[in-house]
């Protein structure tokens, strides 16, 4: 997707972010991994980072940038004949180098001798293959490998990754468009009496079509109030709504992330668009105050103040808003923050630590049930791309367990919310670049205002 010197520019880049530190840095490829017998593996996925640095290539590669002698090095093996029989003829890890403007190679053999008396920078595995991997090449044990890797290396990955190149808003904006197309494909087919699975079917077959597949695993269910509802095996009921969180990832590995929420039987009932039009505003305003130098997590909280406010005039709720928002009072309704880094991952670079993506030195993570679950709060800077997703979620168990306890009966009017058991949830999520004047929805739009949707339902 790239030209190959944007993987040398970016090396560079990094070597500049880890100016006077000494030693070696690895990036591991991914394995291939078995569904069930080691030939039968599931779709191969490389890792973000090392495709950010060396490009897609494959499993067995683990990509060298040696500080001290300002070497960039593949270690790898070619396929044997072997291999070749049942996977065709395939590129030399001399081809896969020099996509990535590599010029020196060596065989994965010679790794371990590489490294000895070096100092090895790495960043948190998230397989246990590469833990594995890790910890027989520092000699240290598992549980050390694990707590060991490289925070330099983690700061500076994160900000190289954090501010997309107009290459990748590009890139990103294509893949957003096939999340758009899928988002409609369910849009159309939404009836009562249609099956679920066959919804999430039918989108994941348009992610396969035009990119790598899904982003992540669909999300589409009428019990919507389930924040990551894995589960598609219910048949659609009229007066209900149907939640349908979904994207596409590309075969260059970035990804969309799009979340809309749709009646059922075509048309919202007063009480659903109520509801509804309280998060669309949350999310309308979001887009609009996000702008650089702007701490996300104030974006956030205006969002939970919206929340609050329109639950309020539906005498759910009570009392000072802000107040309310402060103490977490609104986290009974909206227990997730309101947005998350995207790029090459999903949630991009969470695999490296979520505080050292989304939290600084100076922006803390909150320790209030709701806030906590902010993924991203420091300042916003041009080049960053987020989704922006407020909800309203209506979860039994968590009303249950507050009212119980009797816990901020001063703000929560359980009595009303008590009418609202059954109605499940809404989310509306965007993907938005940060630009110099404020920001920018990615892809082209997706019908989110009432009147839109149903005239795109069944």
């Amino acid at each position: 997707m790239f030209i190959k010197e944007i993987y040398y520019s970016r090396r560079m880049q990094l070597r500049s972010l880890m100016k006077g530190l000494d030693g070696i840095i690895i990036f591991p490829s991914n394995n291939e991994a078995p569904m069930n017998y080691r030939s039968n593996t599931y779709r191969y996925r490389q890792d973000s980072t090392f495709n950010y640095f060396f490009s897609q290539m494959r499993d067995g590669i683990v990509g060298v940038i040696d500080l001290e002698s300002g070497k960039d090095i593949i270690f790898g093996n070619d396929f044997t004949i072997d291999d070749i029989i049942w996977i065709g003829n395939q590129p030399t890890i001399r081809q896969l180098a020099e996509e990535c403007t590599v010029s020196e190679i060596k065989p994965l053999a010679e790794l371990s001798d590489y490294l000895k008396g070096k100092k090895v920078h790495y960043l948190p595995p998230y397989r246990d293959d590469t833990l594995i991997f890790l910890s027989r090449l520092t000699g240290q044990c598992l549980e050390e490998t694990e707590k060991n890797p490289s925070v330099d290396l983690i700061k500076a990955v994160v900000a190289l990754r954090s501010v997309k190149s107009s290459d990748e808003i590009a890139e990103l904006d294509r893949i957003c468009n096939v999340g758009v197309l899928m988002h409609l494909k369910v849009m159309g087919k939404c009836s009562a009496g249609e099956n679920e699975q066959k919804l999430a079917g039918t989108a994941e077959g348009i992610a396969l079509s035009n990119g790598a597949g899904v982003s992540f695993p669909i999300i589409l269910s009428q019990d919507g109030q389930t924040l990551h509802n894995p589960y598609h095996d219910k048949k659609l009921t009229g007066g209900r709504l149907l939640l349908v969180d979904m994207g596409a990832e590309a075969k260059s590995g970035y990804n969309s992330d799009y979340t809309r929420t749709l009646p059922v039987s075509g048309k919202f009932t007063k009480k659903q668009r109520e509801i509804y039009e309280i998060v669309l505003k949350a999310n309308l305003d979001s887009i609009a105050l996000a702008k650089p130098d702007l701490l996300w997590r104030d974006v956030h909280f205006n969002a939970c103040e919206i929340i609050v406010q329109g639950l309020k005039d539906l005498a759910l709720m009570r009392g000072d808003v802000k107040e309310a928002v402060q103490l977490g009072a609104h986290a009974l309704f909206m227990p997730h923050g309101l947005g998350h880094a995207l790029g090459m991952d999903v949630h991009d670079m969470e695999g490296l630590g979520e505080d050292y993506v989304g939290y600084d030195d100076t922006v803390k993570r909150s320790t209030i049930f709701g806030h906590a679950s902010l993924r991203y709060g420091k300042a916003l800077k041009v080049g960053n791309v987020l989704t922006v997703e407020p909800g309203i979620y209506f979860i039994p168990q968590l009303i249950d367990i507050w009212e119980g306890e009797g816990k901020f009966k001063d703000f929560i009017n359980y009595e009303k919310v008590r009418q609202y058991l059954d109605f499940g949830g809404i989310r509306i999520e965007d993907d938005i670049v940060i630009t110099h004047n404020g920001c920018r929805v990615l892809g082209n739009p997706l019908a989110k205002t009432i009147g839109d949707i149903e005239a795109l339902i069944g």
